[in-house]
């Protein structure tokens, strides 16, 4: 392609996060995309050593594509080391990334700006058995992981909580479960591409039904009704442009058309580094407006700033 032949891209990928593995998958399709499409590239498996990052980063390559998961690689860590060095990366900037990874904080800024979000407290860890301002069904989350990682649906009746083996820090956040239908939505540089639902084929969409090939069935587009759908993509792209996200995002949300309620629409989180499997959403919905996977990477690199 015009002008990528001469262009490095450095691919990031693994960390250390609870997501490494699924990092190191994004960004070995990542980086072949981009060898297909054109680009110089080489992959960097980066652990924890920063003086091992900034080597690895010599010659400065011309953009970061960054593929990293979880924290450091989506919570503004890694953006604000490409900052110092002025190296150009995909995805959101430091702001909007630290933002969108605290969801209490996210919370509060969506519910502000009139999107609704379930209702929710943030509590230490070891208060938990002692809440009664929530009454089941609940969910419980770590305040700053991804992908589901962590996450807890108490039901009525439940007689156990993940107390003993909570390793995600001394708070946690509750909030009211939402039942109904799992909605997401990609936004590309500021424009929502569809909507799908996920269809888990048993419990909730947790990291397994995401990452699992058959556990989760992918309706795209999701068969709702028309002015959910356009809301949908509303809140994405309002959350997007809150948050000062740039690049890709996609967003979550629960879908209440149960009986009581009839048609409400909350928006959980929105993710800034969105996975790229092969059972991810935002290739899938890319895909289905045209876009092949080399094609979106693509965009991705040519949009990539510095302190986005």
């Amino acid at each position: 392609m015009t002008g990528a032949v001469s262009k490095h891209v450095a691919v990031l990928k693994g960390g250390w996060s609870s997501e490494r593995d699924v990092s190191l998958v994004s960004g070995a399709l990542c980086a072949n995309a981009l060898e297909d499409a054109g680009y110089r590239v080489s992959q960097i498996d980066v652990k924890q050593d920063l003086k091992a990052l900034l080597n690895a980063l010599e010659p400065r390559p011309d953009v970061v594509f960054n593929a990293l998961h979880g924290r450091v690689g989506e919570d503004g860590t890694v953006q604000a080391v490409l900052n110092i060095l002025e190296i150009p990366y995909t995805h959101s900037g430091l702001l909007a990334s630290a933002l969108a990874m605290n969801k209490p904080m996210a919370k509060m800024l969506f519910t502000a700006a009139g999107i609704p979000c379930p209702e929710g407290q943030v509590i230490d860890i070891g208060d938990l058995k002692k809440v009664t301002a929530i009454t089941p069904p609940y969910v419980i989350k770590p305040l700053n992981e991804g992908s589901s990682v962590g996450v807890h649906i108490v039901r009525v009746g439940d007689n156990s909580l993940p107390v003993d083996d909570w390793n995600f820090g001394d708070k946690v956040l509750l909030e009211r479960y939402i039942p109904g239908r799992e909605l997401t939505v990609a936004v590309v540089d500021g424009n929502p591409l569809g909507v799908t639902e996920l269809l888990p084929r048993e419990g909730f969409y947790d990291y397994k039904a995401k990452y699992s090939e058959g556990e989760t069935e992918h309706l795209c587009p999701a068969q709702i009704p028309a002015d959910t759908e356009a809301k949908a993509k509303d809140y994405a792209v309002r959350a997007h442009n809150l948050l000062g996200c740039h690049g890709v995002t996609r967003a979550d949300f629960r879908y209440d058309d149960t009986e009581s309620k009839c048609g409400c629409l909350y928006l959980l989180e929105i993710n800034t580094q969105p996975g790229m499997t092969p059972l991810s959403l935002v290739p899938e919905q890319a895909a289905l407006h045209g876009q092949s996977f080399s094609e979106l990477v693509t965009v991705m690199v040519e949009a990539a700033t510095c302190d986005a």
